[in-house]
């Protein structure tokens, strides 16, 4: 039985892999997010730490958290991967790069430095993208657009639904429909491993970088009735 770990920013790529490991009768033992010192923020996303506990509370899944620095990400990961193996029994490392060569090369040297296995649920073809993010929306988990890339998308794109709207839509764009270059960043909410909904309150743009961030003030979880 393989017991992974599974590299976690909130998003729809991150989710999509969960859900394909779980059905594929894989443990998921934990959730493991990037914090870089110099931001604050998960790595990527920008994220609130607390919007990703959450995530892991709904879920029902631990998150464990490196706290890094720019210079030093990789050898914190491997460091952090080491320690996980041992209290988790650990026998590899999940990702949910699709397509992009140069980070599944970083995931198979950290997971090898740390005597584990690097696994991609997800990995295909460029231009299989758009089938995947199809897939992702008729999974029945739901995402809103968290993030954007002003110098691709405009941030009329924030707060938006992944839904079959936003699929004909991307389309339109000169982007990869699953934003696998950054052209965009989700947060996950609802869907069907999750045991409470994630509510978000009071959205405020902001201004991270090169990119329009929605940065939610309230976040709640809500129990899911069962039939």
């Amino acid at each position: 039985m393989k017991r992974l770990a599974l590299s976690w920013s909130g998003g729809k790529d991150g989710c999509l892999a969960l859900d394909v490991l779980v059905k594929q009768g894989v443990d998921i033992e934990c959730l493991v997010t990037t914090v870089p010192a110099e931001i604050g923020r998960t790595f990527g996303h920008g994220e609130k730490m607390q919007s990703i506990r959450l995530q892991g509370e709904a879920l029902g899944i631990p998150v464990h958290f490196i706290q890094c620095t720019f210079e030093e990400y990789t050898q914190s990961f491997v460091r952090e991967l080491k320690k996980l193996k041992q209290t988790h029994n650990l026998t590899g490392v999940a990702f949910g790069d699709l397509y992009f060569q140069p980070h599944r090369e970083w995931g198979e040297q950290v997971a090898c430095e740390a005597g584990l296995e690097a696994v991609y649920p997800l990995w295909v073809k460029e231009e299989e993208s758009l089938k995947a993010l199809e897939t992702f929306i008729n999974s029945g988990y739901k995402s809103t657009v968290i993030r954007v890339r002003e110098d691709v998308l405009n941030a009329s794109w924030l707060g938006r639904e992944l839904d079959q709207s936003f699929l004909h839509d991307i389309q339109q764009e000169k982007v990869c429909p699953m934003g696998e270059a950054g052209e965009y960043h989700t947060y996950v909410h609802d869907g069907p491993l999750f045991r409470q909904r994630i509510i978000l309150d009071g959205p405020e743009v902001i201004q991270l970088e090169s990119t329009k961030k929605l940065e939610y003030t309230n976040y709640s979880l809500v129990p899911k009735h069962t039939k």
